[in-house]
């Protein structure tokens, strides 16, 4: 029987304790319907008796202490709420008992933005990892050494496994029961949870808002000007004549204040300004690609693939509330 154990985190987010728990319980219920033996012994794990939640209405208690888990085979490290160096600070406990038992054989899985406590364990140094995407430049700062996956669901090394914004990570709990059980068991349950299986970019959900947290004021200029400007084709010489500052320096200074480079960063306000247009107006894709300065259909396809995991039409398809009222309708 495999073992695992759910951390009953500090400033935490109570939905990713239970899912998991109910998850790999629901695992044994139908094992045991089948008259086959379950196959998870799962255990909230903790560091004190009790922790209180969501401004004390509610209450966990875990089954046990790290302190009295010898080993186990499975960490789940729930996702984290509030101010992330904050909930570090109150969960660093924890920290030492991870790395003593994933260095014993235990995996370990992160939900959501439990990947910044999973980083601070110094487990993800060199690794890929996802969380949500809102939390990307947050926790690059942070963990600059870790190689974050922006658009991904899922990522899985070296038994290390994290997972996306919100609730995607019951895609990785699909992912662990596959592994764990076979691709039937899995189908079962991401039926009876009414989860889709295999979904692997959270690239869609995302919001771009444009990375000002910098004090560098030529950069924020530079940012204000592309964001006002959806409509032209802006190049770096003209930025940096604007500025006037050297194309160099201007690339350098921009990269390293927002993390984007002056392209990337130019595309990304493009396309988040064209899904905003699809998602709210009845214009077709020729119409929103020339608002946002392409003239190239291709290119344009392209990018807002590259950036969003879904071409324009699929995305209009998925989120356009003008559209699908209108089918229901007719």
């Amino acid at each position: 029987m495999k073992k695992i154990s759910i951390l009953v985190t500090e400033n935490t987010v109570i939905q990713s304790i239970a899912d998991p728990q109910y998850c790999f319980e629901t695992v044994n219920y139908f094992l045991n319907v089948k008259g086959k033996p379950s196959m998870f012994d799962v255990q909230l794990v903790g560091v004190s008796n009790g922790v209180r939640l969501n401004k004390g209405r509610y209450s966990i208690h875990p089954d046990k202490l790290i302190d009295e888990v010898d080993k186990t085979d499975l960490i789940i490290i729930p996702a984290l709420f509030g101010n992330m160096d904050e909930a570090l600070e109150s969960n660093k406990n924890f920290i030492s008992w991870i790395v003593k038992q994933y260095k014993s054989g235990a995996e370990v899985a992160s939900l959501c933005v439990g990947a910044f406590l999973l980083a601070s364990t110094g487990l993800l140094k060199g690794k890929k990892c996802s969380t949500h995407w809102g939390f990307i430049d947050d926790f690059s700062k942070m963990f600059p050494h870790v190689n974050v996956q922006p658009g991904s669901i899922i990522t899985e090394e070296s038994g290390i496994y994290t997972s996306g914004g919100a609730n995607s990570y019951w895609n990785l709990l699909l992912h662990l029961v596959e592994k764990y059980t076979n691709r039937e068991t899995a189908l079962l349950i991401s039926k009876y949870f009414a989860i889709e299986i295999g979904r692997s970019s959270q690239s869609f959900f995302a919001m771009f808002k444009g990375q000002k947290q910098h004090n560098d004021e030529d950069i924020k200029k530079a940012q204000e000007f592309i964001e006002r400007n959806i409509e032209e084709k802006i190049t770096v010489e003209e930025l940096a004549e604007k500025l006037a500052v050297g194309r160099r320096s201007l690339e350098r200074r921009f990269k390293k204040a927002t993390n984007n480079s002056v392209h990337e960063y130019i595309q990304r306000v493009k396309i988040e300004a064209a899904k905003r247009n699809i998602e709210t107006s009845r214009k077709n894709i020729n119409e929103v690609m020339f608002e946002v300065g392409y003239t190239d259909t291709k290119a344009f396809r392209t990018t807002f693939k590259k950036i969003t995991g879904i071409t324009p039409v699929e995305y209009r398809n998925r989120y356009n509330k003008i559209e699908t009222e209108s089918i229901q309708v007719e």
